[in-house]
């Protein structure tokens, strides 16, 4: 898109072409009102609260893009006029409660009247009842709702699911006479307002979706609010407490809503999670997860010199986890330098590995890609990784770009998922066999690779795809070959030149083909991915939590790295918890525990722990201050909610001979080598700019790399077996912090579809016993997930009462098992 000069109010403001002018008065500091708009959301022109003068016409900035030369005018008299009668409108029969409002306070209604002075009405027309509903964590007062269709928006833009839409309200008619006494906008609001209601998408009473909340959060009054939140506080007496989602690596910027628990308790509480849900969406567990504190009631003086000396004559090994703040994984780093401790960390050395190998053939120490040059794409794949579970925001940044750009897509993955398949009908969902993402990094390579950038070496590889019959096909043609030679100007062996062209290019169709046969996808994949990113510009790549413990994780890393280098991808490597990205480029890891382990929210053989359990208690990450590095390659920062009255690490980490008064000091220390600036904690930003822009914390620094073409064959892995289980959590899960919220709580299972239910003749918790390979049993209670599909059920980490680990020994998601010992409820 080209940039365009327009002028608003007299202010000359540059803008690209097409951009919605509401969008570029934002950015620039011009106040245009508007109930109904969410930025990177479609408009709905429900509020028409925005309208303006352009070009001496009238129009609605959230829907007019900008031109060259545009000439805008936000306020007139008869623009107020209009606008003061729409507010009027809104207020007709609206509930005086704001005293027990949930939204009062910060009410965009309640705040636009007073803004326009409203203190008279000129309109009346009787009421309709409007029940409330309740939709598990979501609670909807229908006779609050201005059916501004933000939640409808939202839902539909950016998170993909579409389970809201608006329905008959049955309100009564508007008398025609009104028609001639009420300006002409707020008419039509009018009329609409009295004809529609948000109702359920699919006509059922419950809401059908993964309860993300963001239309609670989206919501400018008080009807879709938090069912747990509904009238527990007004939100004038809530401090807003900035941090950063402590349960993925999204890092999105929340606030933990806090004040005293009650009259006869002054100990801080938090009451709920809010957003600036006009830049950055939270998932349910991000909203819903946030009172997993640790409650000490004390400092254990005992415990910790046990701890200590433990330290300084026992322990070589300490096994911690990736929900830690980069300013811990640096204390764990100084310790291992200062004793020799073997860090193990699962999780983070698989992804450090993956890094390196993909930083091999890139020749960059970073992948190039992060959320917002997703949401920017039009045209984004997704593959080794469950988005919707592992990495939501990820998901909501690839529908938004299906959505907002006309995009299209791929999302490969050996589980369906009809809710991702559902984002567009663009997106095309391919369920493959499981191991076979080594041949969907080569099909991306080879079918959008520049030829012209590639060394001969790596080019005569890809090539072998395609000439696997080359011989016999010069064999084959070997005579008219040697005809073609005796005389190059005969118009018939011309024709010969072409018939062999011709034979060659069909046997590259079917040697390309073989690439498919191994993904296990459909026929006509070639042809759809032709199809679908014709004339697209704008590439991403959404690389997940799958490949980095796959058999072949080291050359999916490195065919990464190509991708990014010879295509017009930009690949983001989805850090796969909170801090693997900082804690990768902190802490020199290791594969091997020595003799005698300390654990820092693992079991060890001593273990330090903020679950409540274990020999000392530590902080949860509500309670910390400090930083995490999000998938955006952004050092963010994060603040405690609440207090803490024991040990943290730090003071094991003096008590070992470090010397820091805080944890936060060790901040502007993170290794500048691995992109980290020398920042000191209280300097980092930590909010969005009114055109979006994230002025949080900093940017890592990329080095430039020297780098290879270098990968190898490919190897057709075959996977053998009656039955598979996936690793992996349910919407609302990503760990035991996230299970001990009062609103996530829950007890895990073997997940699995309806399909798979039917298919294995089960029922909804009947127990079953999964038993593999090595004689390794489990015992479970099988739970139907509905947003799944397909036959491969999944064993969660969340629960720390159920051991997966002897299923997943060597990290892989993917597991042979037998089911039998059925147990039917």
């Amino acid at each position: 898109m080209s940039e365009v000069v327009i002028t608003i109010d007299g202010k000359e403001c540059k803008a690209q072409e097409g951009e919605y002018v509401l969008g570029v008065a934002r950015r620039n500091g011009i106040f245009i009102p508007a109930l109904c708009y969410v930025t990177g959301c479609s408009p709905t022109l429900a509020c028409r609260l925005c309208l303006v003068d352009i070009d001496g016409k009238r129009a609605y900035s959230c829907n007019a893009r900008a031109k060259e030369g545009m000439q805008i005018m936000t306020s007139s008299e008869e623009i107020e006029k209009e606008r003061r009668a729409i507010m009027e409108i809104y207020d007709i029969n609206h509930p005086l409660e704001c005293g027990v409002c949930d939204q009062s306070g910060e009410c965009e209604l309640q705040n636009y009247t007073l803004h326009m002075g409203i203190d008279s009405q000129r309109h009346c027309i009787a009421d309709t009842h409007r029940p409330t509903k309740n939709w598990g964590k979501i609670h909807y007062d229908a006779s609050l709702c201005i059916v501004c269709e933000r939640c409808v928006t939202v839902c539909k833009d950016m998170i993909g699911e579409s389970a809201l839409k608006t329905t008959p309200r049955g309100g009564a008619e508007l008398d025609k006479a009104w028609k001639d006494k009420t300006e002409k906008d707020a008419y039509a609001m009018w009329n609409k307002l009295q004809k529609s209601i948000i109702g359920v998408a699919s006509g059922a009473e419950s809401l059908d979706c993964t309860q993300c909340g963001e239309c609670t959060a989206v919501c400018p009054v008080g009807a879709l609010v938090g069912t747990d939140f509904q009238y527990t506080s007004n939100a004038w007496e809530l401090k807003k407490i900035p941090a950063a989602n402590p349960h993925s690596s999204d890092c999105s910027l929340l606030y933990y809503d806090v004040k005293h628990t009650g009259i006869h308790d002054a100990k801080p509480k938090i009451y709920r999670v809010s957003s600036e849900h006009n830049y950055a969406p939270l998932h349910a567990a991000a909203r819903y997860g946030f009172d997993f504190q640790n409650e000490a009631e004390g400092k254990d003086e005992a415990a910790f010199r046990k701890v200590v000396e433990l330290l300084k004559t026992k322990v070589d090994t300490i096994a911690f986890d990736s929900y830690i703040t980069n300013e811990e994984a640096l204390i764990l780093q100084k310790l291992k330098e200062k004793y020799g401790y073997k860090l193990v960390n699962k999780d983070a050395k698989a992804y450090q590995d993956f890094l390196k190998a993909y930083a091999s053939t890139s020749g960059k120490s970073l992948y190039g890609g992060d959320l917002e040059s997703v949401k920017a794409s039009n045209f984004v794949v997704s593959f080794g990784g469950a988005i919707k579970t592992d990495s939501p925001n990820a998901g909501y940044a690839m529908n938004n770009a299906l959505v907002m750009n006309k995009g299209a897509g791929l999302y490969f993955h050996p589980i369906f998922d009809p809710i991702v398949a559902g984002y567009s009908k663009n997106l095309l969902s391919i369920t493959h066999k499981i191991g076979a993402e080594e041949a969907i990094a080569y099909l991306l390579l080879d079918l959008f690779g520049d030829k012209e950038r590639m060394s001969q070496g790596l080019k005569t590889y890809l090539n072998s795809f395609h000439t696997v019959e080359k011989k016999k096909i010069q064999e084959s043609v070997q005579e008219e070959i040697k005809e073609m030679l005796k005389d190059e100007e005969s118009g018939e062996e011309k024709e010969v030149v072409k018939s062999v062209t011709k034979t060659i290019e069909k046997e590259i169709e079917v040697d390309t083909n073989a690439l498919v046969a191994m993904i296990g996808a459909q026929d006509d994949l070639l042809e759809a991915i032709t199809k679908l990113s014709d004339k697209k510009d704008r590439f991403s790549l959404i690389a997940g939590a799958d490949l980095y413990t796959h058999p072949r994780a080291h050359n999916i890393a490195a065919l990464l790295g190509l991708i990014e280098r010879l295509t017009p991808f930009e690949v983001l490597i989805v850090p796969s918890r909170t801090n693997t990205l900082g804690v990768a480029l902190t802490c020199e890891l290791e594969d091997a525990q020595g003799n005698f382990t300390l654990g820092y929210n693992v079991q060890g053989d001593v273990t330090l722990s903020a679950l409540g359990k274990g020999d000392l208690a530590m902080p949860a990450l509500n309670q910390q201050e400090g930083t995490f590095t999000s998938m955006n390659k952004r050092v963010v920062p994060t603040n405690a909610a609440l207090a803490f009255n024991g040990y943290c690490l730090n003071d094991v980490a003096n008590a070992l001979g470090l010397d820091a008064e805080w944890t936060i000091d060790y901040t502007p220390l993170l290794p500048s080598e691995k992109g980290f600036k020398a920042e000191k904690f209280d300097a980092l930003p930590n909010r969005f700019e009114n055109d979006g822009t994230e002025q949080r914390g900093y940017l890592l620094t990329m080095h430039d790399l020297t780098c290879h073409d270098e990968v190898e064959p490919i190897e057709n892995l075959t996977c053998q077996g009656s039955d598979f289980v996936y690793n992996a959590n349910p919407v609302h899960q990503f760990s035991a912090f996230t299970n001990q919220a009062h609103q996530l709580n829950e007890a895990g299972a073997l997940y699995a579809s309806a399909a798979f239910l039917e298919a294995k003749n089960l029922k909804n918790n009947d127990t079953v016993v999964l038993e593999n390979k090595e004689g390794d049993r489990l015992v479970i209670a099988v739970k139907e997930d509905k947003t799944l599909g397909g036959m491969i059920p999944y064993l969660p980490s969340f629960d720390t009462k159920i051991d997966t680990t002897p299923f997943f020994k060597t990290g892989y998601r993917f597991a042979d098992v037998t089911i039998k010992g059925v147990h039917h409820v």
